[in-house]
């Protein structure tokens, strides 16, 4: 009997590994990334198979939820997105065709630079909510900034508010059940983000909700790189300052972002919200914005679109923030032909490690972006996790996604672009500020102690999934 089981076990391990092989030979972004799942499920497929299952794949085919059937749906419900979208710049018609949305005239943007200004403003706009509160973030710690923002929610359920709450599975891991239970004791509409959630398929642990965005009345929006945990506020001892940006906006753009949460609510829930408001007001004198969501469930690979579509649209600068720098060949040929065409090319990432691997991996990338004219500013005040993107002097990005594989593909990013000078120089005016605080990496890797000669090379291998 044992025999037979054994040889059973055998039989569908091989069906597994033969479904697994085909499955990366018809779905594989490149031909290197097929032949290396090939060799390793062959090779080794009681260790591939279930690794397969898990970082093999993309996109959530089976199950997919895109942009434009979330407009579909919210049409049916009659909740139309408004807006008129002006005669679109070229510089703008790209990323309003990624985000199958139109970019909006008559939007106001502030920058909220660090965790104090960020969460002052989102507190004060809780605060001030007469009809619904719509919330998600990454990460939720049972902290200090996670106990204020929950009295703040709180506070508006008790006074009539409908407030809505999500938050990652995997970010908020650590978020206690007690936590969950007093706000939805309180009233606040928080799925239990441990529970299965109502579209399977999401709740692989390689695809995440990155987003981290509050809606207030659907008039008033932020998002950005902040979560809600002391550490954001820089109380962490161990990491420091934290360097990190949110924006605040309103005008007809914050009703993209209300149809960001209303997918993610549906799809999680699977309760298509209604009643809310899809009017917001016309600021005058405002800027032309468009949001650009993005996630495993879109027909392209918007997220890895978006960074080269705004590096090539790029005539003399291509600054970006981001805390990490694992891009995937065309981006980094983007940002290599870019430098090489004269353009002043910058990243600013941190010089502090807060995810080891992705830090390492960055290093098997940096000399070719370096010979290439690209420059490297590390910073050096505590951690840099703002996700910035700077074009020439009229086009300005900020939003929740890394210049990595990961938020490339296999996170849910929302990122909003703004075509406005003045918006702009103020961009340029913060990063610059921060570059004081930043060193110039000019060592190569054949420079660097042996374990990182040796780690970021293989860190490297696991770059599709960083």
């Amino acid at each position: 009997m044992t025999g037979y089981l054994t040889a059973l076990t055998g039989v569908a391990l091989i069906a597994a590994a033969a479904y697994c092989v085909w499955s990366a030979v018809s779905s594989a972004r490149t031909p290197q990334g097929a032949l290396a799942w090939t060799i390793f499920l062959v090779a080794a497929p009681w260790v591939a198979v279930p690794a397969y299952v898990v970082f093999g794949q993309h996109k959530l085919r089976g199950q997919r939820l895109s942009h434009r059937h979330t407009l579909a749906l919210t049409e049916n419900a009659n909740l139309p997105v408004p807006g008129t979208a002006p005669a679109t710049s070229d510089r703008m018609r790209i990323f309003s065709r990624l985000a199958g949305l139109p970019v909006l005239r008559g939007n106001s943007a502030e920058l909220l630079i660090d965790g104090h200004a960020t969460f002052d403003a989102i507190f004060r706009a809780i605060d001030g909510a007469h009809d619904y509160v719509l919330v998600q973030f990454y990460t939720i710690a049972d902290d200090g900034l996670g106990q204020d923002f929950a009295d703040r929610l709180i506070a508006a359920a008790a006074r009539g508010v409908t407030v809505r709450l999500l938050c990652d599975r995997v970010g908020s891991h650590n978020l206690p059940r007690a936590y969950w239970r007093r706000l939805v004791d309180a009233g606040v509409h928080f799925p239990d983000p441990r529970t299965t959630l109502h579209r399977a398929s999401r709740s692989r642990v390689n695809f995440r909700n990155h987003r981290k965005t509050v809606i207030v009345d659907g008039q008033w929006a932020t998002l950005g790189g902040h979560n809600v945990t002391d550490l954001y506020l820089g109380l962490d001892p161990g990491m420091g300052h934290w360097r990190d940006t949110h924006i605040a906006l309103k005008g007809p753009v914050v009703s993209q972002i209300q149809l960001g949460f209303v997918q993610d609510w549906h799809w999680q829930t699977g309760e298509m919200l209604e009643r809310l408001d899809w009017s917001p007001d016309v600021i005058a004198e405002g800027v032309d914005a468009v949001t650009v969501l993005m996630g495993p469930t879109d027909d392209f690979d918007t997220g890895a679109l978006f960074f080269f579509s705004a590096i090539m649209r790029a005539r003399h600068r291509v600054w970006i923030a981001t805390p990490y720098v694992v891009p995937d060949f065309d981006t980094l040929s983007a940002l290599k032909c870019a430098a090489l065409d004269g353009c002043d090319v910058r990243l600013l990432v941190p010089a502090r490690i807060d995810h080891y691997l992705p830090w390492l991996a960055a290093f098997a990338f940096y000399d070719e972006l370096r010979q290439a004219g690209v420059r490297i500013y590390r910073y050096c005040d505590g951690f840099q996790h703002q996700k910035v993107v700077l074009i020439d002097d009229d086009l300005a990005s900020i939003g929740t996604a890394n210049l990595d594989n990961r938020s490339f593909r296999l996170n849910f990013e929302t990122m909003v672009m703004i075509e406005d000078t003045e918006f702009a120089a103020r961009t340029d005016a913060m990063l610059r500020e921060d570059m004081k605080a930043t060193d110039l990496l000019e060592t190569p890797l054949s420079h660097q102690p042996l374990v990182m000669r040796i780690g970021a090379r293989l860190a490297r291998l696991l770059a599709p999934v960083l």
